[in-house]
């Protein structure tokens, strides 16, 4: 058989007939981006080996990382003093990872973590926006969401003046303060998915308005992207994931000190100090 003789089937975008209404065959987007680990891009060894800044703070570091507790408190590291090369190493070391942080309230302040989980980086500002301290942290979570998650404000559960159409939002209010004021007492978290409710579009906003906005947003990008926006009663947040072409797929309310979806685990912590030391051995073998 000569090898033209042979059929060829063609297959793929294209190749295929349309609908019965001559529309195109449409295929769904899938998604493409997904945040990993990528080492930071570093300088020459033999320019950074005078810069003593930089050095003090790696060293740091690595002790802080091998020596954290899961639990335990955070270790803290004031860099505000770093002169301007040293500043841009521990800059090009630490990168920019997955979780990032903005207080605005009493306090005011804007926290990284880097690319390693449970390394962060947190400079705080006064009222013309002028930096003020610059903190390196080793922590599941930064000290400042704990200083900056609000106040103690009950949940507003009035039904005066709410009307029928807003019927399902109130037993959901009713709900959150009754766990609340349990989880203050030292009762355990509790989390309502209200992407299973059957809630309409006014009733979500009669609950987020009612709940407030407190001062900590709090913004995840490892599978696609989850916000963690901290309301007026500190423990209360609200937690929504989308998947990596942005539509909501999950909203919840969690009654927690801290959501865990932004929490560093304790075994990402322990890799951490593992890849600082990889990173670090061409520099500074002291530190690795």
């Amino acid at each position: 058989m000569n090898i033209r003789d042979i059929p060829v089937r063609v297959i793929g975008p294209g190749s295929q007939p349309g609908g019965n209404d001559g529309d195109a065959v449409t295929y769904m987007d899938m998604p493409s981006d997904m945040s990993t680990f990528v080492a930071p891009v570093m300088p020459e060894p033999e320019d950074v080996l005078a810069m003593d800044g930089a050095r003090e703070a790696m060293n740091w570091l690595q002790a802080a990382l091998d020596g954290y507790e899961p639990g335990g408190e955070p270790l803290l590291a004031d860099l505000s003093a770093l002169d301007e090369q040293s500043r841009d190493v521990v800059n090009q070391i630490l990168g920019e990872g997955e979780v990032s942080i903005v207080c605005d309230g009493q306090v005011r302040a804007r926290t990284q973590e880097s690319v390693l989980a449970g390394v962060w980086r947190t400079v705080f500002f006064d009222s013309d926006d002028h930096a003020v301290c610059d903190l390196l942290e080793v922590a599941d979570i930064p000290k400042v969401v704990e200083f900056a998650a609000g106040s103690s404000a009950a949940v507003d559960i009035a039904a005066d003046g709410v009307g029928s159409e807003l019927a399902n939002a109130l037993p959901i209010l009713v709900e959150l303060r009754s766990h609340h004021e349990k989880y203050m007492d030292g009762g355990t978290p509790h989390s309502i998915n209200l992407t299973l409710l059957p809630l309409s579009e006014p009733e979500l906003e009669f609950i987020d308005q009612r709940l407030g906005r407190g001062p900590v947003d709090i913004l995840s990008r490892a599978y696609g992207k989850c916000e963690v926006i901290s309301t007026e009663s500190a423990g209360i947040w609200w937690v929504r994931y989308y998947n990596s072409m942005g539509v909501l797929t999950l909203n919840t309310v969690e009654v927690v000190d801290v959501p865990e979806v932004v929490k560093a685990a304790p075994e990402d912590i322990v890799d951490s100090a593992a890849r600082l030391k990889e990173i670090l051995e061409p520099y500074w073998s002291e530190v690795a």
